[in-house]
């Protein structure tokens, strides 16, 4: 990953479990957010699909592919405490098949 800190394509992100950022895209119930998710494969009990469950301890929020802009890695140890990226707000994807909610 030759770029740590670009907000990257959906299409480009893991799906090995590993925890990423992501720009959750604005909705009727907010503006933009940042959130880490990671990808979960299916089991006995749910279908795959990117969660999140750090930003809501004891709650695991499901976001379904549309929900979500773009992606980036973990920032390293190094920067600040609470320096969080803003969500990217640049030109957007069309969607195909709808709004995702």
């Amino acid at each position: 990953m030759d770029e740590p800190d670009q907000w990257r394509h959906m299409s480009s992100a893991p799906r090995d479990g590993s925890r990423i950022l992501v720009t959750v895209r604005p909705s009727e119930q907010g503006p933009a957010e940042v959130d880490m998710a990671y990808w979960a494969r299916a089991d006995q009990f749910d279908s795959e699909g990117w969660r999140a469950s750090d930003s809501s301890p004891g709650r695991i929020v499901e976001y379904a592919e549309p929900e979500l802009k773009c992606w980036m890695p973990l920032p390293s140890a190094n920067l600040s405490k609470g320096s969080m990226p803003s969500p990217w707000e640049g030109e957007d994807v069309p969607l195909v098949d709808g709004s995702g909610i």
